[in-house]
């Protein structure tokens, strides 16, 4: 199990893109959903992995991520949970940290998400300008309420 330390953010402008590294295609969608917890597939770069994850807190979730045979995630998605979510990933490196950028598709376009995942708290200062506002622990922008609930409406 790993403990992770996640921020949330969306995606101010189009900056980040200079320094885009490796980008990936991703389907995912879940297959049972509860009170903090949830229990989702997910196809990337022609491997699958069933992904559980358990906890309240904002910035903190127990994780725990097994490989499954690309076939019978083929055959799960027949137990989806609201949508399938596609989005385009692409890791981008600033100030010793990797940031994963969400390029939502389908219903979802248009959405932009930057994702820390650290192992320690990463100081405000230290965030590159072209993050938004924060939306960690608003749980509109988890990907599961993504998927049951479509696209969040924006507040100011």
């Amino acid at each position: 199990m790993a403990k992770e330390i996640e921020r949330q953010f969306l995606v101010a402008n189009e900056e980040w893109r200079s320094s885009a590294g490796k980008s990936s295609s991703i389907r995912q969608f879940y297959v049972a959903t509860g009170p903090n917890r949830s229990v989702r597939v997910r196809v990337r770069d022609g491997k699958a992995l069933l992904t559980l994850k358990f906890g309240t807190a904002a910035r903190t979730r127990d994780e725990f991520e097994y490989p499954i045979p690309v076939s019978e995630a083929e055959e799960m998605q027949a137990y989806v949970l609201g949508q399938v979510i596609e989005k385009t990933r692409h890791h981008v490196r600033h100030g010793g940290y990797l940031y994963e950028i969400d390029v939502f598709e389908g219903a979802l376009q248009g959405l932009v998400l930057a994702e820390l995942e650290t192992a320690e708290e990463v100081p405000d200062a230290a965030l590159p300008q072209w993050l938004g506002r924060e939306v960690t622990g608003r749980s509109a922008y988890y990907n599961v309420s993504l998927a049951t609930s479509g696209r969040p409406v924006e507040q100011p």
